[in-house]
């Protein structure tokens, strides 16, 4: 599964929206210029979050977007999914042989565990360390 610029920039709004939840509204225009993305584009993500029960608008000269629910209720998985889909990573699972079926299972499986289980607080909150877990290989 690749996941499009719809999926990576909605995250970046409903992020931006955690960051600031209890604040009061944030209008698309800023997280736009804070991230060097387009806001016609934004404006065409937010849609399908505010359908799904996502996010809500705020109307009014001090208006923009609040999340609709505390960000350590909404999961990345739940954004992704509204975006782009039944996260999968190939069309056709049922028809592949059973021994490939079953490590398309497994991937899938693993995608969505991690996207489930990783709230819009926890990217909120998420702080750069430096630390890397790369492994160490001996010869």
């Amino acid at each position: 599964m690749k996941i499009s610029t719809k999926g990576r920039y909605g995250l970046t709004i409903m992020i931006e929206l955690a960051k600031k939840h209890g604040e009061g509204p944030t209008s698309l225009k800023t997280i736009a210029q804070t991230h060097d993305l387009s806001e016609h584009y934004l404006e065409q993500l937010i849609a399908p979050l505010r359908n799904a029960g996502l996010v809500k608008s705020i109307r009014g000269a001090y208006g923009g977007y609040i999340l609709a629910k505390e960000p350590e209720k909404i999961t990345s998985g739940d954004i992704i999914r509204v975006l782009e889909g039944p996260i999968s990573p190939v069309e056709g699972i049922e028809d592949e042989e059973p021994v490939k079926r079953q490590l398309w299972i497994r991937i899938r499986d693993a995608v969505k565990d991690v996207l489930d289980n990783t709230t819009l607080e926890d990217l909120a909150n998420y702080k750069d360390t430096g630390v890397t877990e790369d492994y160490m290989y001996y010869i």
